[in-house]
């Protein structure tokens, strides 16, 4: 287990990834911006750090009868009961084998807490600048632009920033539902 960031329990920085953006973008001096990146297939993927509560290596789930099909179940997190979610069905990508790199991220969405599995996590802390962030195309890699924050265009690689609110958005309202 990796722990990344643990913001105070009555801070709830994500799915803020948006308005951080068109804050540094209003703005006449560039803001900075501190990412964990992970990929999904050949594809990067970005989230603000300060929503990431912590990176754990793959463990068995307990699969919940009548759950979406991207659910892959729930596991035990110290004491705390944590639905997974699998980014690749979530996507549409096509299903791939977990590895010895496959990771849960743990990230609090919305005050509830979740976590998705990817691939590989690239980096935890990369620091970008808001002048290297567009808007998020029309589409990118299939995925609907609604979850996206923007395309973060680095050296050597595009990073495609996630908006965890829009993302998870059914899963929150769900879960509203049911309480």
């Amino acid at each position: 287990m990796t722990a990344v960031a643990n913001p105070p329990a009555s801070t709830n920085t994500t799915g803020k990834m948006n308005q951080l953006i068109a804050a540094a973008r209003a703005s006449s001096s560039p803001s900075s911006f501190k990412l964990v990146t992970f990929k999904l297939g050949s594809e990067e993927f970005g989230v603000d750090i300060m929503s990431v509560q912590e990176i754990n290596r793959m463990s068995e789930f307990t699969r919940v009868p009548q759950s979406p099909k991207e659910v892959e179940g729930v596991i035990n997190l110290r004491g705390r009961i944590v639905p997974v979610i699998d980014l690749r069905k979530r996507f549409a990508m096509a299903p791939s084998e977990h590895t010895e790199h496959s990771r849960i991220m743990v990230v609090e969405v919305g005050g509830k807490v979740l976590g998705f599995i990817v691939d590989r996590v690239s980096q935890a802390g990369l620091e970008i600048t808001s002048q290297v962030i567009d808007p998020p195309p029309a589409m990118a890699c299939g995925i609907d632009s609604g979850y996206l924050a923007g395309v973060a265009k680095l050296q050597d690689r595009l990073v495609i920033l996630l908006d965890l609110d829009k993302l998870f958005e059914g899963y929150l309202n769900a879960g509203a539902r049911a309480a």
